[in-house]
Parts: structure tokens; C-alpha cells; sequence
């Protein structure tokens, strides 16, 4: 019988970051078996960057979570949800409504979050919901809302194409927004004359393609911007008519500028007056101007002010609202703009209502026909875990995120949950460190399953359609915790049977009393039906009830204050925090191929090859004065703790401040959770943590042995090491180690790490004297451990020693995959450095020595860079350290 295969297209959108990226995802008997760009999503038009391409890689049983669980027990939902109902409905009755919370995630649809809202605030009659998002953006909620008396992002993605100045601040967008990066410098190539400036203390990827680079002192944006703020109003390049006519504010805003003069800020800021000039000049003769900012700004204790410093230039020369002007906040979930949309903020109202105001209170507490409503904000993230530490909060339900590794001071985070009476937490794998805190397990849908829509940082509704179905007994988080309100009595308000009905109850709202009196207008998708719904096509809100889109607001100079002008708001920066036992500044962020706390990310084999390791990037300066090497492991210690991570030395890193990456876990290394060293101060408007200032002290972690080991699948690894990291690899895992005492039998060490096989055959060589020892075990002719160890940090080729798992090895071939390096006969691509076509350093550096003298000519020879274009920088640092032409971007 001949088998049909059944084959389609599924057009969706990505999981990941802010741009949105439409994807259209290639289904093969029910497995999604490639991904590729969708060309007519207006976010990318076919772009993807390679954690965009590897989604589908991510995917499968490993570590899935597929049944309900109750204290380390297969249940079954119905049992799991009366649990859950039981013990909310007890709480409530006992200790009132703000004793139980939710805390969820970007990663959430839009649906999913409308009815956490709704049945949190609208129900159980508290504002104690919070989102993963308060870590990023909340800062510019607050930002918005002061400046323009809403969370409104005035612009769209077309604004950074039409631009001739564009400032990044805080956003290394090269790495963590590849995708718009890419359509910038498209534009920058077709007008070359466009000006990219990057701020940021450290000098990133993004600022390899920049013009100028302003290495500011970190937490010093504020003097920045009110320097620029004087200089366009003392040169006059400003639009008095749009200030007085669509503005307050203004005068107080100069007077509080006046002082921010080159020499002032030269000092606060650190960077030189020539330099400053530069960027003043560029902004002066340049009315279109876009400030793009991200985390840099978001994550500080004066971030609303750093937010609002930057909105004020635009207000003050009236660039905003108009095609390749104004302030843009990127967002750095695919569904933080959904969220914000949907209330899924502890101080906000779905729908863009205000929770502080009792008349819209009113309004949606009528329209969801509640028995109550929140009076008042709720436990912001901080606040929300340390009301759980002491007890206050008795019963938390976290979906689709993990707090124990990205909130700061995380160990107090676990603390608090293991203390907790109630936690359940929904999830996708079981092997995260908040689903290891839980007392009830529920299995969520994940990407490729979950049906809804997200916005993106444009204000984009996509559709994010399930491809496949849904894996063992995985359930949305919107089925859930419908599932649980109707238990809990309210089955009426929660009686969706799809996302469609819970979207146009969402619209719907959005539409309620809203003649252009909110920014959030959707009625131009009220009543879209399923079929509407199913085939909904990308569109930017508003839509008027013609069904008429807008891609920027402002544009007539109206905003959503009760005046309708935007109002100036004075900025005041914090003050800069020393220590003498904590002499370095800390910051924190993402690096390339792997996302938030890698449970996604860290599945992909090629998203795994870039860089290993969770490393911290050092001055060579402040290296050498804490007698710290290339490659050694470092301590990293604050008053919260301690972590160990890889040395880099940099001259890219500003002397005084130090980087370590946010993504790794208990799963990944022995201890590399960066964030458990990070201090909980938050800003005191938007209640945003500082992840980017804390104080630090950095040392050599004393180690006598180094290490580096590969296991086949089926291998399961025993680790005994202070330092150890592990991370996927086509095949098997491999691991990276360091100890600082040396085993009395390095045999038998290697044995209890692989957990001694059997039917393998051992192959050992060892230097004693020099404390050298490699070993190998071969199952037939097949590769299924390998240990190397010398004193030092480990050099061979690891690209080439892990594929070895793939090859059959006998004879002399044997020995030579203990050399840890191929033969000279043999190809060696090096270590990956471009992870979406799997290009290696030696590729790059053989293209190089035949002539290739430009990162385009690179990328013709290999290929290297022609995609999502974030390994740009590094061909281009290999062209300068190996050519003496300038590398042309």
C-alpha cells in the first residue's frame, strides 16, 4: 500500500523577539519539518535570523511535559483543576483575593493573557497578575503614559527605512533584533548618507556597522539626552509652533536643561566633548530622527526617567508622528505589546481602560459582567515574589515563564516558591527551575500548537496559528484556567470554546465607548467570526470600524492626556552607587543564538555552536589586576551570591563594568545564573528591576584541571565539578569542566562520568607529569564518550571532535580522534560563526587568504552573513585581525 504524505504550507509567527517575524512553517504528517521567512509579513518580508530558522528544531518529547502532575505524581486534569479551584477558592475565603496571584509571560497569546485578566481581575477581584514583561518594558509603559497620556509607540517599523539618523539606545539590535537590523542597514546601503549612532557603554555588534559610537558611562543616558535636549533648544532647532500648540511643559523642561552643557555632561557622561558634538550636530541637521531604545534604557532604577529624557527631544523639535521621526521602544517578547494591550501588567485595565479610574473600572467591570473588580494596582513582579517569601501571597499560578532564572535575586525567588502553599506552575519541559518548585505540574501548548494572535513592536497583529497538534495531554493556558473559573463558580464569563470568541470579546472591548478617545481601537475586527479570525492578516491598531489601519499616531498632533497635548517631563537621574568590596558594575543581556533562559533555544543544536559557555567579558586592564587569564573560569560575586563563568578579555568592554549573558540555568551549568547576583532594586515608577547596575567584585577561580567532554545520546552524564556547562550537539551533549582538585584515578573519574557502558571498548593516553589524560569509548565502531584534561583551559577542535560521534572509528583513526584535531588531510570548519548556514572560523579564514577583503566578499565565498546577517561583526573583526584593508560593511 502506498503511503500519501500529507504535505502543507502553515502561515504563523515566530516565538521570540518583538519584530514579529511572520513565518510559514512546513508540515509533513503532522511534524513541522522546516521553517522559512514569510514574504509578505510586513514585519521581515522573508527575513528570518537563525533562532527564527531553528524553531522547528526545538521541538519534540525530550524533557516534554505531557500530564498533569500533583507532587511528582501523574493526575489527570480533572483532578488537577479541582485542586487548583479548591485550594483558590480556600485562599480566598480565608485571607481575601490579593492572597493569590498569577505571573505570567510575553511568551503568552494575546487570548491567553485576556482571560488571566479577566478572571484575576474581574473575578477573584484583585490586580495581583504580573508579567515577565515588567522586566522589560515597563519602564516605557510608564514613559509613554506620562508623555502621552498613553502606552502608545507613535511609529512603525518603515520609520528606521526613512530615517536619516537613527539612534540606538541601550540595543544591541545586530544581536537581539536581527531582523530589523538588517532592513536598517538594506536602507543604509540603498542611501548611504543615513547615520546610524549607537549609546551604549559597551561597544556591541550593532556597533560595528555604526558611524558613531557613544561610550557613555553606564547609567549617564539621562545627561545624555538633557544635553541634547539644551543644545537643539539653545541652537533653536525647534518646533515652537507644535510645542506651544500640542504641548505643556516646556518651559520647565528648558529651565531644567539649561545646565547640561558639553562640559557638564562630558564629565557625567565620560564621553569627550568632540564626540558629543558629533552626535549633537548629526540630531541638529537631521529632522528625521528616530531614538530606538531597548533594555539599556528599560532596566534601570531612573529607567521612566531615561525613557521620558529621550521622548522630551522629540517633543521639543516636533519629530514625532511622522514618516521617519520619533521615539521607538523595541520590545523584547513577541507578545509584550498583546500583553500591555490585555492589562497583563499588575497596574493596568484591559483595553487601554485605566485601573486608577473608577469610571473605567466601571466600564469593564460591566462589560465582563463581574461580581468585582481590582480597585487598585496589584503586587508588581518584585514586589509579587517577596509577598510570597513572606507569606502574604499564598497561592501563585506562573505560566509560561521562569522566574527562578530571570528574576533578580533569584535564589530569594526559589526561596519564595518553596515556602509557597500553592504553586503551579504550566510549562512546556520539565527540566526548567521554577517547574522544579512546583506542587502542581500542568502540560502547556507550545509554538507549532498554540492558536491565538500577538502584537508585535509595531502595534502588528499576527495570527500565531497551531501547525500540529498538540503533544500528550497539552492543553492551552486559556483551556486551563477556564477550566479552573468554571470550577470556581463562574462558568458563564468563561465558557470559550475557542480563541476566536475570547479575541472578539477582547475587541469587543477595545471598541466600548472608543470614538478615538483611546489609542487601542479594534473596532474594524469586531465580529470577524471564525472564519475572519482564521484568515486574519497581518494589520497595525487602530482600526476604525472601516476597517482602516493606522501606522502612526500623533501625526495631528493630538494625544490621549485629558488636554489632548503631550506633556514634558522632567528627568531625574539616579545616583551612581560605589562599593570598595564591589568595584565593578554588572551588566547583564543576551547574546546571539540563544533566547531568554534557553529552554527553547538550548534545544537547538545550531543555536548551540556560537558560544557554549556563560562567560563574562572583562577589560584586559581590570583582568590583569585581578591576575585573570583568557579562557580561565572567574568568580563573580555580589552580596547575593556567587557564580563561575568563562573569561573574556575584551577591549570592547568598558574598564569598571563587566558582562555575563542571562541564559543559563541549573540545567545547562553548575552555576551560572547570573541573575541570582543581581540586586531587586527596581524603578520607583514603573517598578522595573535594574538588571544592568548592580555591584560586583570579580576573581580568579583557583582551578587545577580543565576539561572537555562529548556523549553520545544515550549517555547520560554524571557531572562532578564546580564548574561544568553542558550544551547540544548533533548527536549527543558536550560538556566543558573545571575543578580545583585533582581526582586520584582520572580512569575512574571518566567512568563515573559516562556511567561506565557496557560492551564499550576504552582507549586511554595519559602524561602524567604534565597532567594530560584523554579517553575514549567506542560502542562497534561508534564514538559514545570522549574526556580530555590538562591543566590548563582546553585547546583542540571541539567542531571537529564532536562530529566524530557521526563518523565509525577503528584503527588508527582512533588514536587520531584522541589528538582532538583532524589530520591535515582532513577538513576542519572551526569553531561556528555562522550559525544559519553552519559556517566556521576556518572557512572564513580560508575565504580571507584567497582575497575576500569585505564582509560581502566573505559572504559570496561562504555564505557567511548573507541571512540573518548577526555574524556581520564577527567576519568582520576576522578581516580586520587578518587583512590590512579596512572591512567594508
Amino acid at each position: 500500500m502506498v503511503q500519501v504524505l500529507d504535505s502543507h504550507d502553515v502561515k504563523t509567527t515566530c516565538a521570540y523577539c518583538g519584530v514579529g517575524c511572520g513565518i510559514i512553517a512546513r508540515v509533513e504528517n503532522d511534524e513541522i519539518v522546516s521553517v522559512r521567512g514569510d514574504e509578505d509579513h510586513p514585519a521581515n518580508f522573508g527575513r528570518l535570523c537563525a533562532k527564527g530558522m531553528s524553531l522547528h528544531e526545538t521541538m519534540g518529547q525530550k524533557h516534554r511535559i505531557l500530564h498533569p502532575q500533583i507532587d511528582g505524581k501523574r493526575a489527570s486534569w480533572d483532578t488537577a483543576i479541582k485542586k487548583i479551584a479548591d485550594k483558590f477558592r480556600t485562599v480566598i475565603e480565608e485571607h481575601g483575593p490579593e492572597s493569590v496571584a498569577f505571573y505570567v509571560s510575553g511568551q503568552c497569546l494575546t487570548e491567553d493573557y485576556y482571560v488571566a485578566n479577566k478572571l484575576m481581575k474581574g473575578y477573584v477581584g484583585a490586580a495581583n497578575i504580573d508579567t515577565n514583561s515588567r522586566l522589560c518594558m515597563a519602564s516605557s509603559v510608564v514613559g509613554h503614559k506620562r508623555a502621552f497620556g498613553s502606552d502608545t509607540v507613535p511609529g512603525c517599523y518603515e520609520d528606521l527605512e526613512l530615517a536619516d539618523v537613527i539612534i540606538l539606545v541601550g540595543s544591541n539590535m545586530a544581536w537581539c533584533h536581527p531582523v530589523l537590523y538588517q532592513r536598517i542597514l538594506a536602507a543604509k546601503k540603498t542611501r548611504p548618507n543615513m547615520k546610524i549612532i549607537v549609546v551604549d557603554p559597551r561597544e556591541t555588534a550593532s556597533c560595528d556597522m555604526a558611524d558613531l559610537h557613544i561610550p557613555l558611562t553606564s547609567g549617564s543616558d539621562i545627561a545624555l539626552f538633557q544635553g541634547l535636549f539644551n543644545a537643539l533648544d539653545t541652537d533653536g532647532v525647534r518646533d515652537l509652533d507644535f510645542v506651544n500648540v500640542h504641548t505643556n511643559g516646556y518651559s520647565e523642561a528648558a529651565k531644567a536643561s539649561v545646565s547640561f552643557d558639553i562640559k557638564r555632561v562630558s564629565r557625567e557622561t565620560g564621553v569627550d566633548a568632540n564626540t558629543l558634538k558629533s552626535f549633537y550636530d548629526l540630531v541638529k541637521a537631521s529632522p528625521k530622527t528616530v531614538t530606538v531604545y531597548s533594555q539599556g534604557v528599560n532596566q534601570a532604577v531612573d529607567g521612566t526617567d531615561k525613557v521620558n529624557a529621550i521622548i522630551n527631544t522629540h517633543l521639543l523639535t516636533g519629530r514625532i508622528g511622522k514618516p521617519g521621526s520619533g521615539p521607538f521602544s523595541i520590545t523584547g517578547q513577541p507578545n509584550a505589546m498583546g500583553g500591555r494591550e490585555v492589562g497583563g501588567l499588575a497596574n493596568q485595565l484591559a483595553s487601554h481602560f485605566d485601573l486608577a479610574q473608577s469610571k473605567d473600572r466601571d466600564i469593564v467591570q460591566n462589560y465582563w459582567n463581574a461580581p468585582t473588580m481590582a480597585q487598585s494596582s496589584g503586587y508588581m513582579a518584585v514586589e509579587l515574589f517577596d509577598a510570597i517569601h513572606r507569606g502574604d501571597v499564598k497561592a501563585v499560578w506562573i505560566m509560561a515563564t521562569n522566574p527562578v532564572v530571570s528574576m533578580p535575586d533569584a535564589d530569594h525567588v526559589r526561596e519564595a516558591l518553596e515556602k509557597c502553599e500553592l504553586v503551579v506552575v504550566s510549562d512546556l519541559y520539565d527540566n526548567t527551575d521554577t517547574v522544579k518548585c512546583a506542587d502542581i505540574i500542568l502540560p502547556a501548548t507550545g509554538w507549532g500548537e498554540k492558536d491565538g494572535t500577538i502584537t508585535n513592536s509595531e502595534r502588528c497583529i499576527s495570527r500565531q496559528r497551531a501547525v500540529i497538534s498538540a503533544l500528550g495531554e497539552s492543553r492551552h493556558d486559556w483551556q486551563a484556567m477556564c477550566d479552573v473559573a468554571i470550577q470556581m463558580g463562574w462558568a458563564d464569563a468563561f465558557a470559550f470554546e475557542n480563541p476566536a470568541e475570547i479575541f472578539e470579546e477582547y475587541a469587543g472591548l477595545c471598541a466600548l465607548d472608543n470614538n478615538g478617545s483611546r489609542d487601542l481601537d479594534l473596532s474594524g475586527l469586531c465580529g470577524i467570526g471564525q472564519d475572519g479570525y482564521d484568515t486574519l492578516a497581518p494589520v497595525q491598531w487602530p482600526i476604525d470600524k472601516m476597517g482602516k489601519s493606522q501606522a502612526r499616531l500623533f501625526a495631528d498632533g493630538l494625544f490621549f492626556t485629558a488636554d489632548r497635548k503631550a506633556k514634558f517631563v522632567i528627568a531625574q537621574k539616579s545616583e551612581k552607587r560605589e562599593s570598595e568590596q564591589y568595584p565593578f558594575t554588572l551588566n547583564t543581556g543576551r547574546i546571539r543564538d540563544q533566547w531568554h533562559t534557553m529552554t527553547r533555544t538550548g534545544r537547538a543544536v545550531r543555536l548551540s555552536q556560537h558560544i557554549t559557555e556563560p562567560f563574562i567579558d572583562i577589560h584586559p586592564d581590570d583582568a590583569r589586576a585581578a591576575d585573570i587569564y583568557e579562557d580561565e573560569i572567574t568568580a563573580v560575586q555580589s552580596v547575593h551570591g556567587q557564580i563561575l563563568v568563562r573569561a573574556r578579555l575584551t577591549k570592547r568592554q568598558a574598564k569598571g563594568s563587566v558582562f555575563v549573558p542571562m541564559h543559563w540555568t541549573d540545567a545547562h551549568t553548575a552555576n551560572g545564573r547570573v541573575d541570582k547576583l543581581v540586586t531587586p532594586n527596581v524603578d520607583p515608577f514603573s517598578g522595573q528591576p535594574a538588571f544592568k547596575s548592580t555591584l560586583v567584585n570579580v576573581t580568579r577561580f583557583k582551578t587545577v584541571w580543565y576539561g572537555f567532554a562529548i556523549f553520545a545520546e544515550g549517555i547520560t552524564p554524571h557531572l562532578n565539578a564546580p564548574y561544568w556547562t553542558r550544551s547540544v550537539v548533533d548527536g549527543g551533549e558536550q560538556v566543558e569542566l573545571a575543578g580545583i582538585e585533582i581526582p586520584n584515578d582520572w580512569a575512574d573519574y571518566a567512568g563515573d562520568m559516562c556511567g561506565n557502558p557496557d560492551n564499550t571498548e576504552v582507549l586511554v593516553y595519559k602524561e602524567e607529569r604534565e597532567g594530560v589524560f584523554r579517553t575514549a569509548y567506542f560502542k562497534d565502531d561508534k564514538l559514545v564518550f570522549t574526556l580530555f584534561i590538562a591543566p590548563e583551559p582546553i585547546s583542540l577542535s571541539r567542531t571537529w571532535t564532536v562530529e566524530q560521534l557521526k563518523n565509525t572509528h577503528s584503527g588508527m583513526s582512533r588514536y587520531t580522534l584522541l589528538a582532538g584535531r583532524a589530520g591535515d588531510d582532513v577538513p576542519d570548519k572551526g569553531a561556528i560563526i555562522c550559525a544559519c548556514l553552519g559556517v566556521g572560523v576556518n572557512q572564513i579564514l580560508e575565504a580571507i587568504q584567497t582575497g575576500a577583503s569585505t564582509v560581502d566578499a566573505v559572504g559570496e565565498c561562504t555564505g557567511a552573513g548573507t541571512n540573518c546577517g548577526s555574524c556581520r561583526s564577527d567576519i568582520s573583526h576576522l578581516l580586520q585581525q587578518n587583512t590590512h584593508v579596512e572591512a567594508n560593511q
